[in-house]
């Protein structure tokens, strides 16, 4: 999976974006901006994950996930 950052540099912060997502975050520098976006998005998508195991949609088998 590709996924799109996008980083602008605000008025005090960077703000950075991953548009797919829908995941947003800043940070005081550039580089703390990319690794709280990588952060965000990385427990967005565990988020995800847990909520479609949860609900049923899918389940994990020798450590990967597959959809039912």
């Amino acid at each position: 999976m590709q996924l799109t950052s996008d980083i602008k540099k605000g008025d005090k912060y960077f703000v950075a974006r991953c548009p797919e997502l829908g995941v947003t975050t800043q940070g005081r520098t550039l580089e703390e901006a990319k690794e709280n976006l990588k952060e965000a998005v990385e427990l967005h998508l565990e988020a995800m994950v847990d909520y479609m195991i949860k609900h049923g949609s899918v389940h994990i088998e020798r450590g990967k996930i597959v959809q039912n």
